[in-house]
């Protein structure tokens, strides 16, 4: 059973649809994990320890390297494997699996004799175990202080959150801890404990927390998916692009998070909820197109 935890946005949905469909393949695979198991961990790196397929430094500086499993008994064991894997979660992908799905049903749908084994009812995937995955923050900035004067914010914001004047670390180091970067200045909010939720696997993450308590009641945004106020910032591309948004103008206000853990996101997955838009930013991530899976037989 495959497991998400993020809502998809239609116009996101379409246009992956269409790329898809249009191109007749399947360029970026859908990013899932699992609770690791030692016997699909000693069979990979038996494998790695071989002579790799592929191995080049991206554009980007991310090194990419992989081997081929194409011995009969080896694939046996991949499938063994995974038979006692109970769920995959989408780490990374949700849009794409959908696009994939309504894919599948559109060409289903233009093909009387459909056979239900055609290439265009597969998912193109890579699986990491839990241990080997790593979330990033996911940082958000805001565009206007909804009408607000800067002291006024800092009064309503207060009432939330303790806010210390100096954080030079910028990045939080634990849960429930944010920084703020508003006027030049980066200051650091701690939850204030009445607002705390940590028996709640959604309402106590930090991003619920953030949303619920600033950016809702404060700043006015109401749904993260579709205010355009709203940015969303990678943690790869660091505290200097939040800096950056806010010296140029192009935002008022922005914050920091401490991002969850792969266990927070299953705990969520498995309670059949979603977390909050841009929750995670997985790494590692494959590069685009290093696998593509045609939808029509060659």
């Amino acid at each position: 059973r495959i497991r998400r935890h993020e809502l998809t946005r239609d116009d996101k949905e379409r246009e992956r649809t269409c790329h898809i469909d249009t191109v007749g393949a399947q360029t970026g695979p859908v990013m899932l994990t699992y609770r690791g198991r030692e016997a699909i961990d000693r069979l990979t790196a038996r494998v790695a320890s071989g002579p790799p397929e592929y191995d080049f430094t991206a554009g980007d500086g991310v090194d990419h390297t992989a081997w081929v499993i194409d011995d009969p008994a080896e694939i046996r064991e991949v499938v063994q494997g995974f038979a006692g894997v109970d769920s995959l979660y989408i780490a990374d992908g949700h849009h794409r699996a959908a696009a994939a799905a309504s894919v599948a049903r559109l060409r289903m749908e233009r093909n009387p004799l459909d056979r239900g084994d055609e290439a265009y009812h597969l998912l193109m995937a890579v699986l990491f175990p839990q241990e080997q995955l790593r979330i990033m923050d996911y940082n958000r900035a805001v565009r206007d202080l909804n009408g607000l004067t800067e002291a006024v914010f800092l009064e309503r914001v207060g009432k939330r959150f303790l806010i210390s004047e100096s954080f030079t670390e910028k990045s939080p180091a634990r849960r429930h801890e944010f920084g703020m970067y508003l006027g030049g200045i980066w200051r650091r909010l701690e939850a204030r404990k009445e607002i705390l939720r940590d028996d709640d696997p959604i309402a106590g993450l930090d991003v619920s927390l953030l949303h619920e308590h600033l950016l809702d009641p404060v700043l006015g945004i109401l749904d993260q998916r579709m205010d355009t106020r709203i940015a969303f910032i990678g943690g790869s591309r660091g505290m200097v692009e939040l800096e950056n948004l806010v010296d140029r103008g192009d935002c008022a206000v922005a914050f920091s998070l401490y991002p969850p853990t792969v266990g927070e996101m299953m705990a969520v997955a498995d309670a059949g909820a979603v977390m909050p838009p841009k929750s995670t930013w997985f790494e590692p991530k494959l590069l685009s197109g290093l696998f593509v899976h045609l939808l029509t037989a060659t």
